[in-house]
């Protein structure tokens, strides 16, 4: 076990709840997340927090840890794993390192708008062996949360165009699907820890990054980039995911409620976040002089379509789910 991990535990000893009062029996359970106490993703776990104890107090006391305060989010994955914690939120990327599956999230251009991606991702059809995919690694997903579209945002100029990007250095996530897309898109993945995109960005060291709406606004992006380009080329989600010891221990009556609690989380991030792009997007026009623009996106997702022949070609288990995905694309292009 690493160094920091153990010193993690050991920290844990010393949160509040831990030195419970003698008559206070009940299960402490703990989430972590990066987010910030502000952010949808940490209101829905209050929610979640709040639906819990008002349903089974008498058993449990949950707690929320935001801002990383359990340790980054590998480190939380890994306390969830050996059930230090209970539950953390994991992104996509992270969780394509224990299951393959994930993969298949990553793909630029799986979804075909953003009611084929709310649709798919409420198909347990689809979900279900995806999140079910790492219990041999001690863990699986509980629920799925938005984090919106990722595009293109550029220093000083607009991307209207794949051409648009040649020569440029796009910070992306440290993720071979994504590495691949930009070469595909015609520019140059730069794979970097996202706390270090905001320096990078105004030394100049990369030119632009992708990401939702927020990253302007929370993460200060918008004062060095002007330009927003909504090419929409991945709709990936974060992960809620909890200890498997921890969830199959639960009786069938207590696990009925934590489901419910569940389904809670999603719907209230899912609220949350709408009004919080809309409230991103309008921060970062009016106070940061960010331009959004809307090129057409047929060009982009053609350049990237050999990703989806080549992932599928690797990962032919997944073929099934994808169709299914299809489906939910066509319906939607035609309602």
């Amino acid at each position: 076990m690493k160094k920091s991990h153990i010193l993690l535990l050991g920290a844990l000893l010393l949160l509040p709840g831990c030195g419970r009062a003698e008559a206070d029996t009940r299960t402490i359970i703990r989430i972590g997340h990066n987010q910030s106490t502000n952010h949808p993703t940490h209101i829905a776990l209050e929610a979640f927090e709040t639906f819990i104890e008002r349903q089974l107090g008498e058993q449990y006391n949950v707690e929320v840890f935001p801002s990383e305060l359990l340790g980054s989010q590998n480190e939380m994955v890994q306390l969830t794993q050996t059930g230090a914690i209970n539950f953390c939120v994991a992104s996509n990327s992270l969780l394509e390192t224990f299951s393959k599956n994930y993969s298949l999230f990553n793909l630029p251009y799986l979804f075909s708008s953003s009611e084929a991606y709310h649709a798919a991702m409420d198909d347990k059809a689809i979900t279900g062996p995806i999140f079910e995919s790492t219990k041999q690694a001690g863990f699986e997903a509980v629920t799925w949360l938005d984090a919106g579209t990722r595009n293109f945002y550029t220093v000083d100029r607009p991307i209207e165009t794949p051409a648009d990007l040649k020569g440029l250095k796009i910070r992306t996530q440290q993720s071979p699907t994504n590495v691949e897309m930009m070469r595909l898109l015609g520019g140059s993945a730069t794979p970097m820890g996202f706390g270090e995109v905001y320096t990078a960005l105004q030394s100049k060291v990369i030119d632009g990054a992708e990401n939702n709406e927020m990253a302007l606004t929370d993460n200060g992006h918008g004062d060095v980039c002007k330009y927003y380009s909504y090419d929409m080329h991945q709709m990936i989600p974060d992960i809620l995911i909890g200890n498997l010891a921890f969830l199959e221990g639960l009786p069938a009556e207590e696990r009925a409620v934590f489901e419910q609690g569940f389904a809670l989380i999603n719907t209230v991030q899912r609220e949350e976040w709408s009004k919080a792009v809309e409230s991103a997007k309008e921060k970062a026009q009016q106070q940061q002089g960010v331009i959004f623009n809307y090129p057409d996106t047929a060009p982009f997702e053609q350049a990237c379509q050999p990703l989806h022949e080549s992932m599928l070609q690797s990962n032919p288990d997944l073929q099934p789910v994808y169709e299914a995905i299809q489906r939910h694309n066509q319906q939607f292009s035609t309602s």
